[in-house]
C-alpha cells in the first residue's frame, strides 16, 4: 500500500474514511494511469476532479489552443490563457491543485499513426472528443488493446455516458454501427451546448473511472445513461453486444486500425 505522508492523509481524508475506499483504495488511485482524450468541455471537469481525487498518472491529448468561446464550459482554462495550448493550460491548473498528480501532455492530433503509442502506458481512456471519426478510432484502439473506454458526449441540453470494457459488454460500434452522413449531426459549435452540461457529464465520467479503479459499485458497462437537462431527467438504457460487431465480436473483420476519416465520409 502507498506510504502516505501526513499531508496526503489530510488531503485524502474524506476518501480514506469511506469504507469503500480507505487507504488501500486511495493507494489504487495514486497508482492509477488515466488518459484523457481532449481538454475541452468534457475533459476540463474530468481532469479537474480526477486530479482532486488523486489520480497519480494522468495523460492529456489535445492539439488545440484556448479560445474565448471555450470558457463558457471549459473550466480548467481561464481568460489569461487565451491562445495557450489547452494541454499546457490544463497541466498548470492540475499541478496547482494537486502536486501528487504526474501530468504528461501530448500536443498531438490523435490518429491511427500515433494512437497505439499514446494509449500504451495507460489503463483507462476517458473519451471527451466531439467528432465521430475520433470516437470510432478510440473505440477500435481500445478493443484491440484491451483498454477500458469511459465515453461521454454532449449536445445542446442532453448528454450521454457509458463505459465500453472489452470482453465485458458492448463497444461503441455495437451502439452505433455506422456513422451518420457528414453534416447531418451538427457539433457544439454549430448547434450550441449548455455550458454546465459539460460539467455534469464530465464528472459522471469521473465517477465511472473511480468506480472501475476502486472495483466498487455498479458501473455503466452494458448501460447508457442519458441526461436531459430541460426535463431534469435521467434515463438508463441497456446495451447489448452485437454478435456480428466487426471489431468486438468473436469473429471480427476489423483487426487493425482503418482510415476513420474515410469511414465517416470526411475524406476529400
Amino acid at each position: 500500500m502507498f506510504d502516505f505522508s501526513d499531508e496526503q492523509v489530510e488531503r485524502y481524508s474524506r476518501h480514506i474514511i469511506l469504507p469503500e475506499v480507505g487507504g488501500e483504495g486511495q493507494s489504487k488511485l495514486l497508482e492509477s494511469k488515466v488518459l484523457l482524450v481532449g481538454a475541452g468541455g468534457l475533459g476540463s471537469p474530468a481532469a479537474y476532479y480526477l486530479a482532486a481525487a488523486g489520480i497519480g498518472n494522468m495523460g492529456i491529448i489535445d492539439f488545440d489552443t484556448v479560445d474565448l468561446s471555450n470558457l463558457q464550459r471549459q473550466i480548467i482554462h481561464n481568460t489569461e490563457r487565451i491562445g495557450m495550448l489547452k494541454t499546457e493550460s490544463a497541466k498548470k491548473t492540475i499541478e496547482a491543485l494537486n502536486p501528487d498528480v504526474k501530468v504528461t501532455i501530448f500536443n498531438e492530433k490523435l490518429s491511427s499513426n500515433n494512437i497505439m503509442r499514446l494509449f500504451e502506458p495507460y489503463d483507462y481512456i476517458l473519451d471527451g472528443t466531439d467528432n465521430f471519426a475520433t470516437r470510432y478510432l478510440i473505440n477500435d484502439a481500445c478493443v484491440l488493446t484491451g483498454k477500458t473506454n469511459i465515453h461521454g458526449s454532449i449536445f445542446r441540453f442532453e448528454g450521454q455516458v457509458t463505459v465500453f470494457k472489452p470482453n465485458d459488454g458492448p463497444c461503441y460500434r455495437c451502439l452505433y454501427p455506422e456513422p451518420p452522413p457528414p453534416g447531418l449531426v451538427p457539433n457544439c459549435q454549430e448547434g450550441g451546448v449548455l455550458g454546465v452540461l459539460a460539467g455534469i457529464i464530465g464528472n459522471l465520467q469521473v465517477v465511472e473511472t473511480l468506480k472501475l479503479i476502486l472495483e466498487q459499485g455498479e458501473t455503466l458497462v452494458g448501460s447508457l445513461l442519458i441526461y436531459d437537462a430541460l426535463k431534469t431527467e435521467f434515463r438508463k438504457l441497456k446495451l447489448k453486444r452485437d454478435p456480428k460487431c466487426p471489431v468486438c465480436s468473436d469473429e471480427p473483420t476489423i483487426k487493425e486500425l482503418i482510415d476513420y476519416e474515410e469511414f465517416c465520409g470526411l475524406s476529400l
